[in-house]
């Protein structure tokens, strides 16, 4: 059993909660309006939008150093809605983790929706975690806590340089969503 902790509460934060409870780990929920409360995981889930990950760092910054942090942060410009706010050749992970420089950053959970995330399907296939990251060890241990539930699927898609392309999917398929040419409870499938 791994301890988790799991900043936000809102759909997405249920949702993977639901999916490490599967495989009977432990899981600590942090409201972001109160954030005076102690991180107890072992993995530290980052279930916000990307504009509270500054907060974040900034208050529970040296409480990070050690722990696997996953960044499942889209930064999307919400008001043009026509781009990301990070360089062309980075990603808010990249950004994370130079901010956190003990804590072993990585990126999952950004390309799915919390629907598929709770049902366990996207359509007819079953839904499947990415994981970006630089600590080998770190990614194993994220993808041993996901898929010990059997729920859904993970995949190491390789190095933390990875986490831009899976932001850029996770931005086009937010865009599709909210433009209503596919609906909240779909998402993008692997097939093998």
């Amino acid at each position: 059993m791994t301890n988790i902790t799991i900043f936000g509460t809102g759909n997405m934060g249920t949702a993977i909660a639901a999916v490490f409870a599967a495989g009977g780990h432990s899981i600590a929920h942090i409201d972001t309006s109160s954030q005076q409360e102690e991180i107890t995981g072992e993995i530290v889930v980052l279930a916000v939008p990307h504009s509270a990950l500054a907060d974040i760092v900034s208050t529970h910054g040296g409480e990070l150093a050690g722990k696997i942090v996953v960044d499942l942060t889209n930064p999307v410009n919400f008001e043009t809605f026509d781009g990301l706010v990070v360089p062309a050749d980075g990603s808010a992970a990249a950004e994370l983790a130079a901010q956190l420089p003990g804590a072993r950053v990585v990126k999952a959970f950004n390309t799915t929706f919390a629907a598929t995330l709770t049902s366990g399907k996207v359509g007819e296939h079953k839904t499947t975690v990415l994981i970006a990251g630089d600590d080998a060890d770190a990614k194993a241990s994220l993808a041993a806590a996901i898929s010990a539930g059997g729920t859904v699927g993970v995949i190491d898609a390789g190095s933390l340089k990875r986490a831009r392309e899976l932001e850029a999917v996770g931005f086009l398929q937010i865009t599709l969503a909210a433009a209503e040419k596919i609906s909240w409870t779909s998402g993008f499938a692997i097939v093998r």
